[in-house]
């Protein structure tokens, strides 16, 4: 058996707790926290030109009149559907739970220039407050699918 044995004096002694007391706070503060990604200011969109015109920003063409227009109360705290329909939102930088409890507007329209799909798929975005909070482009049928609004880089 081996022992090791150090003399430390209580001043030696007191001054490394608190230097490895100091040296664990900063990396919990340095490491601990995400480096914070400066927020793109969503546009307002008060009326429908306005709503097209972000789709088309988007790369999405569409008939200019939407085919459906409905307004709901988004619920306090989201449960399903809403909570899975948040995580496509989340990957591409929205986040449905910024409006729970207020008002949300979704608008629906013909999406043209779909690749592959000249008919059938539709555009929603979803409006609160005047700011777009979601999106999706969606398809039903037997070839259906629902994907983000946002493309990704081609």
């Amino acid at each position: 058996m081996l022992i090791w044995t150090a003399k430390f004096s209580r001043k030696k002694a007191t001054a490394a707790v608190i230097l490895m007391g100091v040296v664990m706070a900063a990396l919990i503060v340095l490491t601990g926290r995400a480096p914070e990604e400066p927020e793109i200011p969503l546009p307002k969109l008060t009326c429908n030109e306005e709503r097209v015109a972000y789709l088309q920003s988007l790369g999405w063409e569409v008939e200019p009149e939407p085919i459906e227009t409905l307004q709901f109360l988004l619920p306090a705290e989201l449960e399903e559907p809403y909570r899975s329909y948040n995580e496509l939102q989340l990957s591409q930088g929205f986040d449905l739970t910024r409006c729970c409890g207020k008002q949300v507007s979704r608008c629906t329209y013909t999406v043209t220039n779909y690749p592959g799909q000249p008919e059938g798929v539709q555009a929603n975005l979803y409006i609160c407050e005047d700011v777009p909070v979601a999106g999706d482009v969606c398809s039903s049928g037997a070839r259906g699918f629902q994907e983000p609004l946002l493309r990704a880089e081609e």
